[in-house]
């Protein structure tokens, strides 16, 4: 039986590729699927184009293929990445750019369509509603705020790049799994509506998206602490069979664990109802798989089943959402957490003296409540050894968030004692908020282009 192997890319922007490497040349793979997107990353592309009309596209696509390219060439290893964020065009561009000063060769495809900003109005025209998912906002209450706008699209384009012949493939806005789903499409030869080989496939892609959070990073069980050599962690790897049973592996002697914990943690990640996975090419179905734990590094993985995909595909949006304005300030023991909150008060009571009335105050204490919040134990908050007041503002007014930080300078010697690690005044930062919202596929897929170039 015809089997593929797969690699993990990088699992988010900024990933390292030397695990990668490793597989290129370890690991028997005939595929790197890499996954540089996510809502998040999307703002700050934003952000980047706004200082920059070339930029919006992750940026750690370069450096990337420069380290593994000369390596996976000879092996005839193929590229998926979804590194064009908002701007696939500019990314296809600096990988031609450096594939011609190294002297390499390949077929580079891109695939676009994915972007819709620039359709709203004709979306809105064609009967979409575009209402938020969660709060059936009108889009209207943003429109004239809107900074971008992607869907996301399915495998579909990219297994027609693998048709065309080629070798690195970057989109926009896809579907995370569907990066891993193309190969096993394309290689096998399966039907869009062979669901339960779909859904098996996506499935692993679902598992290798986060590179070693896969594979023992990141790990939450009780014993996270016998994932050994958390500093060398390998990539993982799926053996994927023509019926779509698959094998999540990594190469031996690198660091980190593949086992039926690691691997179920994975699965279970970002899933909100299990029985209905959601993505353009199929709806899985997680409670019908089987896993079972051959040891050494190795989980099978199989039983999966699908349905047929909706007609509707997902957007998400992005629209200027104000100024952030915030400083941040430490206190010592002993009552640490006290002085932080009469910090805290202080800055209130100046606010309000000199009229600044923000939209949003958020306030946290760096050591005692930053990552557990309202479920922090205050059973021990008088012991804390250093408490960090960060205090943020949000608002519509760039001048209001520039004179927040500026309260801060006084505490040093007017405020409680003790105060130390002060950071400075920093600059506003801008907010973007994001709207999710839903749109007919076909007005999308019906505009989805591959081309591909060669250099």
């Amino acid at each position: 039986m015809k089997k593929i192997r797969i690699s993990s890319g990088y699992g988010f922007y900024g990933d390292v590729p030397g695990p990668v490497k490793v597989n290129i040349e370890r690991g028997a793979v005939q595929y790197v699927a890499s996954d540089h997107l996510s809502e998040l990353t999307l703002a700050i592309l934003q952000k980047d184009r706004l200082k920059d009309p070339r930029a919006g596209y992750t940026r750690d696509i370069v450096p990337m293929l420069s380290a593994l390219y000369p390596a996976a060439q000879p092996k005839g290893i193929k590229f998926l990445m979804n590194a064009g964020g908002l701007n696939p065009e500019g990314a296809q561009a600096a990988v031609m750019e450096l594939f011609k000063k190294k002297g390499l060769s390949a077929r580079i495809a891109m695939v676009t369509g994915d972007g819709v900003l620039e359709r709203i109005d004709e979306l809105k025209a064609a009967g979409q509603a575009l209402a938020h998912m969660d709060t059936g906002a009108d889009i209207a209450s943003v429109r004239e705020r809107l900074l971008f706008a992607n869907a996301y699209l399915g495998a579909q384009p990219l297994v027609e790049a693998l048709r065309q012949g080629a070798d690195v493939i970057i989109t926009g806005r896809v579907a995370d799994a569907a990066l891993f789903l193309a190969p096993l499409i394309y290689e096998f030869g399966w039907r869009s509506d062979e669901y339960d080989k779909l859904a098996q496939g996506l499935l692993v892609g679902h598992l290798l998206e986060c590179s070693n959070q896969g594979s023992g990073g990141n790990f939450g069980g009780g014993d996270w602490q016998t994932v050994p050599d958390l500093a060398h962690t390998g990539f993982p790897i799926a053996e994927v069979s023509e019926d779509g049973a698959a094998l999540i592996t990594k190469v031996p002697g690198t660091g980190g664990k593949v086992s039926f914990d690691t691997v179920r943690q994975q699965m279970l990640y970002e899933t909100h109802d299990p029985s209905r996975y959601y993505s353009p090419d199929v709806i899985l179905d997680f409670t019908t798989v089987k896993m079972r734990d051959w040891g050494e590094d190795r989980v099978e993985v199989k039983g999966a089943t699908g349905r047929a995909p909706t007609d509707i595909l997902k957007v998400v949006a992005g629209y200027h959402d104000g100024y952030m304005g915030h400083a941040m300030i430490g206190y010592s023991w002993p009552d640490a957490l006290k002085k932080a909150q009469a910090a805290a008060d202080i800055i209130r009571i100046q606010m309000q003296e000199a009229g600044m009335r923000p939209e949003q105050i958020h306030v946290e204490y760096l050591g005692y409540n930053s990552l557990m919040g309202p479920v922090a134990d205050a059973a021990y908050a008088d012991q804390l050894n250093e408490v960090y007041l960060r205090f943020a503002i949000r608002t519509p007014d760039k001048a209001l968030a520039e004179r927040l930080p500026r309260l801060f300078p006084p505490l040093a010697l007017g405020g409680p004692p003790y105060a130390s690690g002060f950071r400075g005044v920093p600059a506003p930062q801008v907010l973007l908020g994001i709207w999710p919202t839903l749109v007919k596929r076909e007005l999308v897929e019906s505009r989805v282009k591959v081309s591909v170039v060669e250099v």
